[in-house]
C-alpha cells in the first residue's frame, strides 16, 4: 500500500548499508548481510550469518543458532543519505531575503549534511567527549582540551562552508542570509560545533570597537581555514573565537562581576584576576571577556597565546558536565595576571559587547529551527515505512494531524529566522529600518522559537515510539539539546524584559515592528485582531506580564510572514490555531478544516 504522506530521498542503495534490503510483506524491511553464506535460510541474521564460519550448520559448538525470531520487518531504514536541504520553505527565504545567488552551494551542503559520513562524525563526536588536560606528563601546565577526531571534521567543514566568520569579509548582499541559510541545512548534523563557529561570526562586530585590533584579527576570524591547536594567533591562517561573560555570583547579571582589569604601563593593556562561570570551546584562540576596569565593566580580548609565544594565564578549572551539548567544552577558566587588551572605552563593555549578542541570539533561533527541521524530517521518514493497526503510520488520520502541525511550526520557525537574517545583513549595510526592526525582532524571535523547541523535539521523537527513545535513534541527543537554545544568549525572561527595554528605550522600535506587521494587514482578519490586541496590550506593558506580551508579538510576527509567503492552506491553518484558538495545548489539535495533504506535501514532499 502507498503511503499518501509525502516522501523524502530514501531507499537509496548509494550510502553504507549493513547489508541488502528486501521487502517484505506488509511493507516492512528484513536486514541481511551483503554477501556470504546464509546457510541455506531465506533470512540470516542481522549484521552476521546464518551459519558457521565455514559454512556450517546452526548450533554447531561456538555458533550463534539461527532463530527465525530474529528477522527483521516492519522497521525504517537509515534515513541517511538524505538531502537536508530539500526544505521548501528555506529555499524561498533564501531567494526572497537576498541570497538567491547561494543556493546551488547550499544544496550542495545539504547533501554533505546529511551523508553518512558525516551523520556518523555527529554521532561519535558526542559519543566520544572532550577531555580536559591540564598538565602535561611532566606536570607543566598547559590548559588543553582534547577532542574526537569526527569534532575536527565537523569544525573544519563548517568553516570552509562560511558559518564562522566568513559573511563580515564577503560584500555581496545577503551574505549573512546565506549563513544563516547554511546553519540552517549544516544544523542537520549536531549543535556542539555551531557554538565556536557562531561565537566566531559574533565576535567580528564587537571587535571593530578597537579598530587596531580589529585590523589584526579580522582577518583572521574571518578565514575559512580551520587550524585546531595553540599558537601564537597572528601565525596562524585562521582563527576562532570565545567569550566569557557571566560568572558563578551573577550569571546573566554582568554588572555584578568581580573580575577585575588592572592597567598596566602599555596603553590598552590590562591584567586580569577572577574566575569566569561558563565559558564554552575553550580552545579558541581568543575571548572577548567583561571585567571590571577602574572606569567600571568593560570588554577585553584575552587571547590564550600571547604575541611572544607564551601561554597566557587561562586555567581550566573543569569543564561542564552538561544536559546536552556534550560535544562541546564548556569550561570554567580562571584568569591571574592574565594579559588583556581593552576593547572599546572602559566602563562601555555592556554596550561593546551586545552586538555580539545580537548575532549570537541569531543563532539561537537559527538552531532551533534547524533543530525543529531535522527532528521533523526524522519522524516523517519513520512514519513512511512504520505499520501499526493495519496501515503505515503515515496514513492514520490523527499521525497526520500531528505531523501537520510541527510542520507548521518548524515553517514558521524558519521562515522567521531567515527574515531577522535578512534585517541583519541589510542593517549591517546601513539600513535604519532594519536595524530597528532587528534589535527588537531577534529578541522575540530568541525568546519563542527556542521555547517552542523542546516540546516540538519530544513530539517528533514520540512519533518514533520507543524507537526513538533509545540513543542509537539520535532523538534523544536532539531533545537534550533543544533547552539550551533557550538559555543560551539570555534566557527567556531576560529576552523578554530586554524587549520591554527596547520598547521603552528605542524610539524606533515599536515603529519598525508594526510596520512590518502592516505590510500584511487585510490578508487575515485574526491576524488583524492579534495586532489590534499587540497595540492595546502595548499600553499596559510591565515586567509581570513580559513573556505574554512577546508571545503574541512573535505569533503575529510569524502569522504576518506566513500570510505573505506561505501557500493559503499553511497560513490559514496557522492563524486558526495560534491566533484564532483553534487548537488545543499539544501537537497534533489541528481542526478539522485544516489542509492536512497539502500542508504535508510542502513540508516533506515526494522526492523518490
Amino acid at each position: 500500500m502507498a503511503s499518501t504522506l509525502p516522501h523524502t530521498r530514501h531507499d537509496r542503495q548509494d550510502g553504507p548499508q549493513h547489508g541488502h534490503q528486501d521487502e517484505q510483506p506488509g511493507g516492512g524491511r528484513r536486514l541481511e548481510p551483503s554477501g556470504g553464506d546464509q546457510g541455506g535460510h531465506p533470512g540470516g541474521l542481522q549484521g552476521g550469518h546464518a551459519g558457521g564460519p565455514h559454512g556450517g550448520q546452526p548450533g554447531q559448538p561456538g555458533e550463534r543458532p539461527y532463530a527465525g525470531t530474529h528477522d527483521v520487518t516492519n522497521q525504517a531504514p537509515p534515513l541517511a543519505p538524505y538531502d537536508a536541504s530539500e526544505d521548501t520553505a528555506l529555499l524561498e527565504g533564501l531567494r526572497r531575503e537576498g541570497a538567491g545567488w547561494a543556493e546551488e552551494g547550499l544544496r550542495r551542503l545539504g547533501l554533505r549534511a546529511g551523508s553518512a559520513e558525516v551523520q556518523e562524525w555527529s554521532e561519535l563526536a558526542n559519543r566520544h567527549e572532550p577531555e580536559l588536560r591540564t598538565h602535561d606528563r611532566y606536570g607543566n601546565r598547559i590548559d588543553e582540551v582534547d577532542f574526537h577526531p569526527s569534532w575536527h571534521h565537523l569544525m573544519r567543514a563548517a568553516v570552509a562552508e562560511g558559518l564562522a566568520g566568513a559573511p563580515w569579509a564577503d560584500g555581496r548582499p545577503g551574505a549573512h542570509v546565506a549563513r544563516t541559510a547554511r546553519g540552517l541545512v549544516w544544523g542537520h548534523t549536531e549543535a556542539g560545533h555551531g557554538c565556536p563557529t557562531s561565537m566566531t561570526y559574533a565576535a567580528v562586530p564587537a571587535l571593530r570597537a578597537q579598530p587596531e585590533l580589529a585590523a589584526v584579527y579580522e582577518p583572521l576570524l574571518t578565514s575559512r581555514v580551520y587550524e585546531p591547536g595553540l599558537r601564537v594567533p597572528a601565525e596562524k591562517p585562521g582563527l576562532l573565537a570565545g567569550m566569557g561573560m557571566t560568572e558563578k555570583q551573577g550569571g546573566s547579571d554582568v554588572r555584578t562581576n568581580t573580575t577585575t582589569a588592572t592597567p598596566t604601563a602599555e596603553p590598552g593593556v590590562y591584567t586580569l584576576r577572577g574566575h569566569k562561570w561558563f565559558t564554552s570551546a575553550p580552545m579558541c584562540d581568543v575571548f572577548l571577556v567583561l571585567a571590571q576596569a577602574p572606569g567600571g565593566l568593560s570588554c577585553f580580548l584575552v587571547p590564550r597565546v600571547l604575541p611572544d609565544g607564551t601561554r597566557n594565564t587561562f586555567r581550566i578549572q573543569r569543564l561542564k558536565d552538561k544536559l546536552g551539548n556534550r560535544s562541546n567544552a564548556s569550561s570554567e577558566p580562571e584568569f591571574d595576571a592574565t594579559v588583556a587588551w581593552l576593547v572599546g572605552p572602559e566602563g562601555r563593555g555592556v554596550r561593546t559587547i551586545i552586538e555580539m549578542v545580537n548575532c549570537t541570539r541569531l543563532d539561537c533561533v537559527m538552531m532551533s529551527a534547524a533543530l525543529m527541521r531535522k527532528t521533523l524530517v526524522e519522524a516523517g521518514h519513520h512514519v513512511r515505512h512504520r505499520r501499526a493497526f493495519g496501515a503505515l503510520l503515515a496514513d492514520q488520520p490523527l499521525m497526520r494531524n500531528v505531523l501537520a502541525d510541527l510542520a507548521l511550526e518548524s515553517e514558521a520557525a524558519t521562515t522567521l529566522a531567515l527574515r531577522l537574517a535578512g534585517a541583519a545583513d541589510r542593517a549591517v549595510r546601513g539600513d535604519v529600518g532594519e536595524a530597528a526592526f532587528r534589535r527588537i525582532a531577534t529578541a522575540v524571535g530568541k525568546y519563542w522559537v527556542t521555547k517552542r523547541g523542546p516540546a516540538f523535539t519530544a513530539e517528533a521523537l514520540e512519533c518514533l515510539g520507543g524507537n526513538g527513545y533509545v540513543e542509537e535513534s539520535g532523538m534523544p541527543r536532539h531533545y537534550r539539546e533543544a533547552p539550551l537554545l533557550s538559555i543560551w544568549e539570555g534566557s527567556g525572561n531576560v529576552n523578554a524584559l530586554d524587549v520591554l527595554r527596547a520598547l521603552g528605550r528605542e524610539p524606533g522600535a515599536a515603529e519598525a515592528l508594526f510596520a512590518e506587521l502592516a505590510s500584511a494587514e487585510g490578508a487575515d482578519a485574526r491576524l488583524d485582531a492579534a495586532v489590534t490586541r499587540l497595540k492595546n496590550q502595548l499600553t499596559e506593558a510591565s515586567p509581570v506580564g513580559a513573556r505574554r506580551l512577546v508571545e503574541l508579538m512573535a505569533l503575529a510576527l510569524q502569522a504576518s510572514l506566513l500570510v505573505r509567503y506561505a501557500p493559503p492552506a499553511v497560513a490559514d491553518a496557522f492563524c486558526a490555531t495560534r491566533l484564532g484558538g483553534d487548537w488545543g495545548h499539544a501537537f497534533g489539535t489541528l481542526p478539522a478544516t485544516a489542509d492536512l495533504g497539502t500542508i504535508l506535501e510542502r513540508a516533506l514532499p515526494d522526492r523518490d
